[in-house]
């Protein structure tokens, strides 16, 4: 396969995901509840906590970074913490507890009812997520899980954003789409007499 051939190929692989989304009406209905969710989340005074890993660690800190500063429009910032960068607590909680608590042992400290925790695993097993969702539940935190086709977390989640596929690349391509339709619909409606 040429590199051209190889370009070509990838564009439509991705295409095709995001028109199987398109699709379905279930991830769209998805994708709209967690929108909302957030929504009235931020409307209540409450925070977003989000953690991935590697990808998917980005992809948190991307989508925290659009809430805090800006996306589309100059506004107040909204309170999001990617739980993937302080390194000092990531390296003090590998070493102390294990990289399975990297996320939950933050969960513990930041979270308080009302806030919501975006776990983000192209899997849908990552263990330090799962042990995030468990803790979150745990202290009355809404859980949002940002997925694949498969896994274990979709099951676990109050609310799950799925994208079916299982490539690793193409679920993340899609997630950082789903990203940003949720940051401008927050956007659009926490800010709509602005």
């Amino acid at each position: 396969m040429s590199h051209l051939e190889y370009i070509e190929k990838i564009f439509k692989d991705s295409i095709s995901v995001k028109e199987s989304i398109l699709a379905s009406s279930e991830v769209k209905q998805s994708i709209d509840t967690v929108c909302q969710v957030l929504v009235d989340a931020y409307r209540a005074g409450n925070k977003m906590l989000i953690a991935g890993n590697g990808g998917s660690a980005g992809d948190s800190q991307h989508i925290a970074a659009e809430l805090v500063v800006r996306f589309e429009k100059n506004r107040k910032g909204l309170p999001a913490i990617a739980l993937t960068t302080d390194t000092s607590m990531l390296t003090a909680i590998g070493n102390d507890f294990g990289f399975d608590h990297l996320f939950s042992r933050q969960v513990e400290a930041q979270a308080k009812p009302g806030d919501v925790f975006i776990g983000i695993s192209t899997s849908g097993n990552s263990k330090n997520i799962i042990e995030a969702i468990n803790v979150a539940k745990a202290e009355c935190v809404t859980t949002i899980g940002l997925c694949g086709a498969g896994g274990k977390i979709k099951d676990m989640v109050d609310h799950a954003i799925c994208v079916p596929s299982d490539c690793t690349a193409r679920i993340q391509e899609s997630h950082i789409v789903i990203g940003h339709i949720i940051c401008g619909v927050i956007e659009q409606k926490v800010f709509d007499s602005e």
